[in-house]
């Protein structure tokens, strides 16, 4: 065996080094050109991206094509530097696929899904580009809606991506549809207050901020008497970019105007009574 071995490489070893280098040079090669498709792919890319933002084209649709024609692109070279320059029969080539696509098919089940989530998104447009979401879990800035994934921006700047089935299956809360947005506050006051002087300290508050909008109409007025404090509702309107920093704008004038006015904001308390023990 081991003579049969040394013999046959001895006879074979020039066919052998010339079938390695052959093969090594074209594997070099082929890479050189994949390397280079790809750099030239994605300034096509830049491009076309560059060409649909000066026609204004939605940024939306912008983004997805992005994603779409890259990734198809590069797929297509890798494709094509196999099946030809490497001289792959296409017949062979689909045989296999063939065979394989049911396994393919099982282990790209939720790729495949993520996919047609991404153009149900793009047709049916629940969100955009730039609208602030809220999943049952995650909520953020959409920064991209991408071929498999939806890429979100929370508020403290972390990347979120969520898969696009998912958004498309399932319930979400879009903050940024509409260009309006109601504030929805509550203040409790002791009930040693008078109520109507409270109504007046809150709608002078809401009466003077420049953020706040007089159509739809304004409401203030006593929701609840609990168990130890008269809650009171201030329910405002405002364009939606405004409304965080109404909310804490009331918040906070709110408590100092109380305190300027002696107007009491209860805090849980109980009250023990001590019977004396028995003797």
């Amino acid at each position: 065996m081991k003579e049969f071995t040394i013999g046959y490489f001895s006879k074979n070893f020039d066919k052998i080094i010339d079938v390695i280098t052959t093969n090594s040079i074209k594997l070099i090669i082929g890479l050189l050109v994949i390397f280079i498709g790809f750099k030239v792919i994605r300034k096509l890319v830049k491009n076309f991206v560059l060409l649909l933002e000066k026609r204004e084209v939605d940024m939306t649709l912008i983004r997805f094509l992005e994603s779409l024609m890259g990734t198809g692109l590069k797929v297509l070279l890798v494709f094509t530097i196999i099946a030809g320059y490497w001289e792959f029969k296409l017949a062979g080539l689909a045989a296999i696929l063939t065979s394989a696509g049911v396994a393919i098919g099982l282990a790209l089940q939720g790729s495949l899904s993520n996919f047609a989530g991404g153009f149900i998104i793009l047709l049916l447009r629940p969100f955009k580009v730039g609208d602030y979401i809220e999943t049952s879990i995650y909520g953020g800035t959409v920064e991209q809606i991408g071929l498999f994934y939806t890429n979100l921006t929370t508020v403290d700047n972390k990347v979120i991506l969520i898969p696009n089935g998912a958004l498309s299956n399932g319930s979400l809360i879009n903050y940024s549809t509409k260009e309006t947005r109601r504030v929805d506050l509550m203040f409790s006051v002791g009930y040693e207050n008078d109520i109507n002087h409270v109504k007046k300290v809150l709608t002078g508050i809401v009466n003077k901020h420049d953020l706040i909008l007089d159509d739809p109409k304004k409401f203030i007025g006593v929701t609840a008497h609990g168990a130890s404090s008269v809650d009171f509702a201030v329910r405002v309107w405002c364009k939606t970019e405004n409304y965080w920093a109404i909310h804490f704008d009331l918040l906070e004038q709110v408590k100092n105007k109380f305190d300027e006015e002696g107007i009491s904001i209860p805090y849980p308390q109980m009250d023990l009574h001590f019977k004396n023990p028995i003797k």
